[in-house]
């Protein structure tokens, strides 16, 4: 009986033996039926190129001579533009530098061209206890198109935008016509900066709330505006922020979520229209001092 039973046990020590050295048999990808077999990729492989075997590694310097892809129309519709010979672009004083635009892939207001009867209007949205800050640009074209281009983000503690949002679209028709409207505004011929004045009322501190700055861009001009924390203020430019800001809704719920679903400055135009009624007014505010929109808010001390 004794041989009898070694013998199971050796077969099965021998399968067990066999087994452990399939396991250390490294798992070779397989190729599609009817093709060759895919070979492993050489050791001593950069990371990039082991990642891409057995295709071989693109040519460095065609990345830097093959033509990029064509954006599309509605995230550049001033795409491919020349400044016209003896004419040169309008300065823009909103106090954002061209670096500022492009962290938030935008096209710099600065190097915008545009043609008789077109026009960019700007908002930038910084509330003073948050780093989301956002800003919509809607952009009407003389062939009677309008697009809308909206950027979010938390600005802020990183060198880039962190968890930036962003997204082109365009306008329904008709958009136009309603947008071209804001540039006959009076708010626009007003200073950037005011303060209120009111008969027998002392002066308040902004210490919290949420400013605006509007850019109108024409061609061979813009003004700028900035408006923050008092309700009249605000409620001047009532008229432009909210078609502006209106334009961003609906496309993405990440953005809208940024002022609830619903852009509403009623409250504010009617403090405005109270302040006029009872003879007060916004004046320039000599010792305003502005901070440029986009700017980031400088991180605290642990």
């Amino acid at each position: 009986m004794r041989p009898i039973v070694l013998t199971p046990l050796i077969a099965l020590a021998w399968a067990g033996a066999a087994q452990a050295q399939l396991l250390r048999i490294p798992i070779r990808p397989r190729a599609p039926a009817g093709e060759p077999p895919v070979a492993v990729a050489p050791p001593g492989l950069p990371p990039s190129e082991a990642e891409i075997w057995p295709f071989p590694a693109p040519d460095p310097k065609s990345w830097w001579d093959e033509p990029g892809l064509k954006r599309p129309e509605a995230a550049d519709p001033l795409a491919g533009r020349r400044i016209p010979r003896g004419s040169t672009l309008a300065p823009v004083s909103n106090g954002i530098d061209p670096s500022t635009y492009r962290l938030w892939g935008l096209m710099p207001l600065q190097w915008e061209v545009l043609y008789p009867g077109e026009m960019i209007v700007e908002a930038w949205v910084r509330p003073s206890t948050s780093v989301r800050q956002s800003v919509v640009r809607v952009i009407v074209r003389r062939d009677g198109k309008a697009f809308v281009q909206v950027r979010a983000g938390l600005a802020c503690c990183e060198a880039d935008i962190a968890r930036r949002i962003g997204f082109d679209a365009e306008l329904p028709p008709g958009s136009a016509e309603r947008f071209l409207a804001l540039r006959d505004n009076p708010a626009w011929s007003s200073p950037r900066l005011v303060r209120t004045e009111e008969h027998n009322a002392a002066q308040g501190l902004c210490v919290n709330g949420v400013s605006y700055d509007l850019t109108l861009l024409v061609r061979g001009q813009s003004r700028a505006l900035h408006r923050a924390c008092d309700d009249a203020a605000i409620g001047q430019v009532a008229d432009i922020l909210e078609p502006v800001l209106r334009a961003g809704l609906g496309h993405d719920p990440r953005f809208d979520i940024l002022f609830r679903g619903k852009i509403d400055f009623g409250a504010e135009r009617s403090a405005y229209h109270e302040l006029i009624a009872s003879g007060g007014s916004l004046k320039a505010d000599p010792q305003g001092r502005l901070q440029p929109p986009g700017a980031e808010i400088a991180p605290k001390p642990e």
